[in-house]
Parts: structure tokens; C-alpha cells; sequence
């Protein structure tokens, strides 16, 4: 009877093992995917890198036009906070696909 549990643990421990090989394949590649934020109705556009890392800014012309410049530097940051958001929801929605949304907690698996 104890070698059919030792048996069960090893299959468990082979589970845990894939389980971590794909989360850290979907980390890696939601890390290289690109997101996209804009604000002030699209006069603002940033890349983030699903990584964390900016990629690019772009402001529409007209805006600096208004010389409003708190608001554009405003406008930045909803941006930016809104491309790098969708990284990690979309990062954390995969790994809910992957563990079946059973609230395991994949990243002490890295």
C-alpha cells in the first residue's frame, strides 16, 4: 500500500513538473507580447512589452499644440498603466487557463 502512495507521488510530482514547464512557456512568451494603451481619445499611444519594459510612446502633435503640460504628461501615464495592465491581466488569465482556476499560485513554481 505504501508503494502504490509513493506511486501517486511521483505521478504528482511529474504533474507539478509539466505544470511548470508550460506556466513558465506562457510567462515567457506573454513577456515578449506587445499591449497597447491609450488615452486622451487616442492622442496618446504606448507599447509596453508584456515584460514590463516600454517599447514606444506616441503623442499625437496637436496635443503639445494645447501647451497643456501636466495633461499630457497625465495622459502618458494612463497609457502606459493601461498597456502594462493588460500585460498582467492578460498573464494572469493564461495561468488561470492552465490551472484550471483552481487559485494555484504559479508563480512560486519560477
Amino acid at each position: 500500500m505504501f508503494k502504490g502512495g509513493m506511486g501517486n507521488l511521483n505521478q504528482l510530482m511529474k504533474m507539478a513538473k509539466q505544470l511548470q514547464t508550460q506556466a513558465k512557456r506562457i510567462k515567457e512568451e506573454i513577456e515578449e507580447r506587445e499591449f497597447v494603451g491609450t488615452a486622451g481619445g487616442g492622442a496618446v499611444k504606448v507599447v509596453a512589452k508584456g515584460s514590463g519594459d516600454i517599447v514606444s510612446v506616441e503623442i499625437d502633435p496637436e496635443l503639445f499644440e494645447s501647451g497643456d503640460r501636466e495633461m499630457v504628461q497625465d495622459l502618458i501615464v494612463v497609457a502606459a498603466n493601461q498597456a502594462l495592465k493588460e500585460g498582467r491581466e492578460t498573464l494572469a488569465r493564461e495561468m488561470e487557463k492552465l490551472t484550471g482556476g483552481l487559485g494555484i499560485d504559479i508563480g512560486g513554481l519560477f
